[in-house]
């Protein structure tokens, strides 16, 4: 019906609607199928952030950085991460991703609760000797208090990073980069991380499943680590992806 009445309507608007409609079904007759470009365009960033975060992991893999269980975890999550993409045309995606950033953080982490249970979890692995003396010990007084204190920074009155997403994907990288301890950074910004997502309720998804699983958490570790500061975006905004898409 609208497109009979479109057809039969004399105005420079009708005209244009013809037009519209004309392309739209030459498209799924010939090529059987039609493109929303607008949309395409509109999440190219999208994509390249989807490229840019398998050619990280792709890079890892070739430089024996990533073990093959360590590899498997971590492509199973980004399969979830592709899907969220490719899925793009039928959701409001930005939409979406801003409404699950701007959730209230309920829990903070200062560093005298940080300290405790960094002593906890450096007990724990000494008695399984996997840790040594040096574990947990600060390079230099104050790092980590100033990593603590960045992720909850404001700039003229508005939170830096607002979600609890940024803010715990923040502190897992910052924690690993800025390397505030002797030994054991990996390890810690991990247990932070995991902390952090737990006390907010944003650790696990509807059915009680971890959003990132232990494997895939040891992955994401490792690929900070190793990764070039210009990847600093690439891999923040892979962990935002991989929390949001469960």
């Amino acid at each position: 019906m609208i497109l009979s009445v479109g057809y039969r309507v004399n105005s420079k608007r009708g005209t244009q609607f013809r037009i519209w409609a004309t392309n739209v079904l030459r498209d799924d007759l010939v090529k059987g199928y039609a493109l929303n470009e607008k949309r395409l365009r509109e999440n190219k960033q999208g994509f390249k952030e989807l490229e840019d975060a398998v050619a990280l992991i792709e890079q890892a893999k070739s430089q024996k950085l990533l073990s093959a269980t360590e590899t498997s975890g971590l492509l199973t999550v980004i399969t979830e991460y592709t899907r969220s993409w490719l899925l793009l045309h039928q959701y409001d995606s930005d939409t979406l991703r801003t409404k699950k950033l701007r959730r209230t953080t309920q829990y903070r982490i200062d560093e005298k609760t940080a300290g405790k249970a960094i002593v906890a979890l450096k007990q724990n692995l000494l008695k399984k000797r996997e840790a040594g003396d040096v574990f947990g010990i600060e390079r230099e007084r104050g790092v980590l208090k100033g990593i603590l204190t960045g992720i909850d920074q404001t700039f003229d009155g508005n939170e830096l990073y607002p979600g609890i997403e940024e803010k715990a994907a923040h502190l897992l990288y910052f924690v690993i980069k800025d390397h505030p301890f002797v030994d054991g950074n990996k390890r810690i910004a991990s247990l932070l991380f995991i902390w952090f997502l737990e006390k907010n309720g944003a650790l696990s998804n509807a059915n009680g499943e971890r959003k990132i699983n232990d494997t895939a958490l040891v992955a994401i570790a490792l690929l900070v680590a190793e990764s070039a500061p210009r990847q600093k975006d690439v891999l923040v905004n892979l962990i935002i992806n991989l929390l949001n898409n469960k």
